[in-house]
């Protein structure tokens, strides 16, 4: 709870999947909306837009991507490594474009 109400604003929605580590948000519903999505019912989507998928991707996209490129990631460089699979993650779809991207972003910090 400590990282949450550092890092989460207060009556922020909270979507989790049903996990049991997730069950404290539930002790503080005056602080923040709390819904599960119930995977052990084999339930995956609540109503159109409700859903875990996409952060569950992002992680499966790091966890491959670290063992597969670095093996390890210590601590030290572990917020470097989401910095980089974010990057990635977010501009999964423009393909080549993101060597383009960062050739960009370099000329622009260089001026």
């Amino acid at each position: 709870m400590g990282v949450i109400k550092e890092k989460i604003l207060p009556k922020s929605s909270i979507y989790t999947d049903d996990f049991s580590i997730y069950d404290d948000l539930g002790r503080h519903r005056n602080e923040y909306v709390h819904r599960r999505i119930n995977h052990s019912a084999k339930v995956y989507v609540m109503g159109t837009f409700i859903h875990t998928n996409t952060i569950e991707g992002f992680w499966s996209l790091v966890k491959r991507g670290t063992a597969g490129v670095y093996h390890s990631v210590s601590q030290k460089y572990l917020q470097t490594c989401l910095n980089e699979y974010s990057f990635r993650y977010n501009r999964r779809n423009q393909g080549n474009l993101i060597f383009t991207s960062i050739l960009e972003r370099a000329v622009e910090r260089a001026s």
